[in-house]
């Protein structure tokens, strides 16, 4: 035990935590943390002019090293900046700790304000620490919840008697943390048996895959099923892209998701929802006499929502793997050649998909404003092979996915939840996590001006990432969600919308705006020119922007 104040003590945890960078954006609240940070130079403050922009660095850092990572916002007007990304974190299941300093506790006549009640519904585990003794402990499990799956962030509130307070501490971290979970022997043969016997078996997968590093563990159960594999969700790679048997995106909430799982006879979905959206729908995802096993290291999503008749809980590649091993044991031979009679005939409808890609790109080959597949198509040619891709391109998402393909786990990080403005943070926090390889931001233009501040945090640190602006000048992505409410929420037929307040009729100058923050900033409107602006901006080994004019008619 040794004596030192709360501050101090703080320090020492996020020492003792691995801690490298402090993601931040600090006020009054926050004296005693930074005038001990002084003490302390091994850390890195990464100064944010916007709560938003701490939050994505941090959200795509976790991410990419896999660790918790720190955030520091200023008490409750801070944090509320700061909510905003938070439930994208949440959803996703972003490890990462986040904290403000608060007025002393004994303000509570005058007022102070209850910061943990602000994000509780956004955290796995929140509190306020009001004595200097009280910091290591609780620092110490706010780092082992964000880190033990089902992985997502957690909040501590500091009274500021906690940090200038002394106390008599120890300094220990959190647990390493063994998290491989294994599943249940009988629940992963009875899944075995069901999915044996399958005629026509669907695999949907979903980012928890990706997190446990398991894309090939998915693509070994595929091939064994000669299952049709979807995402729900594409944050990171959960099953190669140029698969024959991986077919895209999928929201089976949705009736043109139910109508593609309409003829299924059984649906592995592994770790993801089964099955969220923003519409209602009634009645059923998938048809009733459908079998459904679910396999996830998130307990609570099991058996949720969707009926479900085998549960497996588990870390997502352990659970594969044996569930690999189950059915190469359980299929007869006659399983297994009919599984590779499907294999064949998917691999058909992919090649398929692709000459419909390529025609489709041909057919938008000369549109003005360019079209978003020649865009992605021009990128993709110009791109080093070992660049990473930071996908908050919203509405374009589906020409990224066309244009390129994204086999090896760490090629892509995108946007977990529904809050746009992570991607200007994300593609920085990508870039500190991966310092030698390329870092492009392909990043929608409404979710920029969201965080555009992230241009200055750019600037200042000098993070050599690539953002390129899909300037489509609209919010696109609620153009599209307006055509769905008419037509399939109200039933409407014929349905016309004037898309109020979803238009930018004053331009947005992305580039502008990076040349004023003090980082290279370049408008593209011939696609001729994209593919050397790409190489020449990446070339510069400094932070650069292209604001790159797209077709956004829907």
């Amino acid at each position: 035990m040794a004596r030192m104040t709360g501050k101090k003590a703080f320090m020492e945890m996020l020492k003792a935590e691995g801690v490298e960078y402090i993601f931040g954006n600090p006020g009054t609240a926050e004296s005693p943390i930074l005038d001990e940070l002084e003490n302390y130079p091994s850390f890195k403050y990464l100064l944010a002019t916007q709560e938003g922009v701490a939050m994505g660095m941090a959200d795509a850092y976790a991410r990419c090293t896999g660790r918790p990572a720190f955030v520091s916002l200023h008490i409750d007007s801070g944090l509320a900046n700061g909510v905003s990304l938070l439930t994208n974190a949440y959803e996703g299941g972003t490890p990462l700790v986040l904290t403000s300093a608060n007025k002393d506790v004994r303000k509570q006549v005058e007022g102070r304000s209850d910061l943990v009640q602000m994000v509780t519904q956004f955290t796995k585990w929140s509190t306020e620490v009001t004595h200097a003794e009280q910091v290591p402990g609780a620092m110490r499990r706010a780092f082992n919840e964000a880190k033990t799956p089902p992985t997502g962030p957690t909040y501590l509130a500091f009274s500021a008697n906690a940090l200038d307070g002394e106390a008599d501490v120890e300094i220990v971290p959190s647990p390493r943390g063994y998290f491989r979970t294994a599943p249940d022997s009988r629940a992963v043969q009875d899944a075995a048996e069901i999915l044996a016997g399958a005629g026509r078996p669907v695999m949907i997968v979903g980012d928890r895959v990706g997190q446990s590093g398991a894309a090939q563990e998915a693509v070994r159960v595929a091939e064994l099923l000669g299952a049709r594999v979807y995402a729900t969700t594409f944050s990171q790679v959960n099953f190669p892209t140029s698969h024959p048997q991986f077919h895209g995106m999928i929201n089976p909430t949705m009736p043109a998701g139910r109508a593609l799982l309409e003829s299924a006879d059984a649906v592995l979905a592994v770790g993801t929802s089964v099955f969220s959206g923003y519409f209602h729908f009634s009645g059923r995802a998938l048809n009733p006499s459908a079998k459904l096993i679910h396999l996830d290291s998130n307990s609570g999503e099991i058996g949720k929502s969707e009926p479900t008749d085998v549960g497996i809980i588990s870390d997502t590649g352990v659970g594969l793997g044996e569930l690999a091993d189950a059915l190469d044991a359980t299929m007869s031979g006659s399983a297994k050649e009919a599984a590779k009679g499907r294999s064949v005939s998917l691999a058909d409808e992919k090649a398929a998909q692709n000459a419909a890609w390529d025609q489709r790109v041909k057919d938008r080959w000369d549109v003005s404003p360019m079209s978003t597949e020649r865009m992605m198509t021009e990128i993709a040619g110009a791109l080093p092979s070992d660049t990473i891709i930071v996908d908050d391109s919203i509405t374009t998402r589906a020409s990224v996915m066309g244009a390129m393909d994204f086999d090896d786990p760490g090629s892509i990080l995108g946007i977990t939840g529904g809050a746009l403005g992570w991607g200007m943070g994300g593609t920085l926090g990508v870039k500190l996590a991966n310092p030698d390889r390329p870092v492009v931001g392909i990043i929608g233009d409404g979710s920029a001006m969201m965080t555009v501040q992230a241009l200055w945090t750019a600037a200042n640190a000098g993070i050599p990432a690539v953002y390129v602006i899909c300037n489509n000048r609209s919010y696109r992505i609620l153009k599209l969600n307006m055509d769905v409410y008419k037509s399939q929420i109200l039933k409407e037929q014929d349905s016309q919308s004037q898309y109020l307040q979803m238009d930018f009729p004053t331009p947005l100058n992305l580039a502008g705006m990076a040349e004023a923050m003090g980082m290279y900033g370049r408008s593209v409107e011939d696609p001729a020119e994209l593919a050397g602006a790409i190489k020449e901006a990446l070339a510069l080994g400094k932070p650069a922007l292209l604001d790159v004019s797209v077709d956004g008619s829907v």
